[in-house]
């Protein structure tokens, strides 16, 4: 039985707007069986982060460029349906980038097998590049102290709450930049952050000397922009500056102008790095495991969005920039 295959195709360039539903087209063809060492996997989840939108812009980057009218990119969790390939079988659950359709057929070694245990949609958040972005991010750039104050803007997001959580385990004092007291609440009285910045109640900075009154030790920045550059002249004496991400870029269109006040890494003898992580690919499976300990432990805490249905990809890409997710972005099919 030949299984039709819907597909979300790349129709448009979203430079320097926000998202609207023709930058996508909606498709069905046959799955395509698997030829050798290939496996055909059903997808079950798809996870979304704000690089996607840079990804179909194609305003530079580490990823190759993508072309109108191919399938929209992104990772997924997925059940093997079909295998040609030696060590999987059907049944076995992947994660990899399966794209935005329902069946995908990769390369075995493209693919990772998971534990089909209740930590499975955890694989496309706190064990999957979210917590491993903050995990190797944290402690090859920001390299904490206990007693340090580290700083994170999108922390209620899904790697900034990871990252806050980590550096709690490691004795920091931990505040986070989020919008709305819905999201800074969870932060303290869920995550356990030791302060909360409400970017939606005004200007910053008056709250980040009060959250952090001898000057910020690690500061993590998921968004850029006026946020980053405003915490950037709050640094303390040989602070690190983690540059993760740039989610205020991505409405631009083009690279942000760079950030007035970073002359403050003179004054306090501060570093900024940026990282990718493929970078720590061959330490990947001890901080997974490490990870997964703190979560059964009761350390670390993770929080999903779940969303409904592949038609509604496009729509649940938006949240992103909507600020309407709370958690890990995933679509259930």
């Amino acid at each position: 039985m030949t299984l039709v295959n819907r597909q979300w195709l790349i129709n448009g360039r979203p430079n320097g707007r926000s998202l609207i539903d023709g930058d996508f087209k909606l498709v069905e063809s046959p799955a395509r069986d698997p030829e050798e060492g290939e496996v055909l996997v059903k997808t079950l989840y798809l996870a979304f982060d704000p690089a996607q939108k840079g990804q179909m812009e194609n305003i530079g980057g580490y990823t190759a460029p993508t072309e109108i009218g191919e399938v929209m990119r992104g990772s997924g969790l997925g059940e093997v349906v079909a295998s040609n390939a030696p060590g999987f079988a059907p049944g076995d659950k992947v994660t990899g980038a399966l794209r935005w359709q329902d069946y995908a057929t990769l390369p075995a070694r493209e693919l990772l097998k998971v534990a089909d245990d209740d930590l499975l949609t955890a694989n496309l958040g706190a064990l999957g590049t979210t917590g491993l972005t903050a995990f190797f991010g944290l402690q090859k750039i920001g390299k904490p102290f206990p007693g340090d104050t580290v700083v994170v803007t999108g922390g209620a997001g899904a790697t900034g709450s990871v990252v806050g959580q980590i550096a709690k385990i490691g004795g920091c004092r931990v505040v986070g930049v989020a919008g709305g007291p819905a999201k800074c609440a969870w932060l303290i009285d869920e995550l356990g952050f030791d302060a909360a910045i409400d970017y939606k109640a005004g200007d910053i900075r008056d709250q980040a000397r009060a959250a952090a009154p001898d000057g910020i030790d690690v500061l993590w920045d998921n968004v850029g922009g006026p946020a980053f550059n405003t915490l950037l002249a709050q640094l303390a004496m040989h602070a690190r500056v983690v540059v993760c991400g740039g989610i205020s870029r991505y409405e631009l269109g083009k690279m942000p102008a760079g950030p007035e006040n970073y002359f403050n890494l003179i004054f306090k003898r501060a570093s900024m790095e940026g990282f990718i992580l493929s970078d720590y690919q061959n330490e990947f499976p001890w901080a997974r495991e490490r990870l997964a300990w703190w979560i059964r432990a009761g350390a670390l805490r993770y929080k999903e969005d779940v969303q409904h249905g592949l038609e509604n990809a496009p729509r649940t890409l938006r949240r992103l920039f909507q600020g309407e997710n709370f958690g890990k972005q995933l679509l259930k099919l």
